[in-house]
């Protein structure tokens, strides 16, 4: 899997079926990792003899309106096809953002390497 970053391709690979946390401070870029990631998985899956690559991008603690923007980014690149987006907003219930890493790697899990 390429994420199309050419520093975190070769720092950290990423292969097909991994799980991968993007973890840091406020506004250093994890959330446009994630979409610069997801939306380049675009270019792989149109290739006719590789198999499509399902992303699950899990947001804990975000705005809505961000998640909203995040999705309207996806649907404008027709991203969605290949996208799962699991969102427990700041404003959910604390129980709701702790099950959501969970209900990710569930649904990631569902997809065969």
């Amino acid at each position: 899997m390429q994420t199309g970053l050419k520093a975190v391709d070769s720092l950290v690979p990423i292969g097909r079926g991994q799980r991968e946390l993007i973890i840091g401070d406020r506004q250093t870029g994890k959330t446009a990792i994630a979409i610069d990631t997801i939306l380049n998985q675009k270019q792989l899956n149109s290739k006719a003899d590789s198999e499509t690559l399902y992303c699950v991008y899990v947001a804990i603690g975000q705005k809505r309106s961000t998640v909203a923007q995040l999705v309207q980014i996806l649907s404008e690149a027709n991203a969605l096809e290949y996208s799962i987006l699991v969102a427990a907003t700041a404003s959910d219930p604390a129980p709701l953002q702790f099950l959501a890493p969970y209900s990710g790697c569930a649904m990631g899990e569902y997809f065969p390497r």
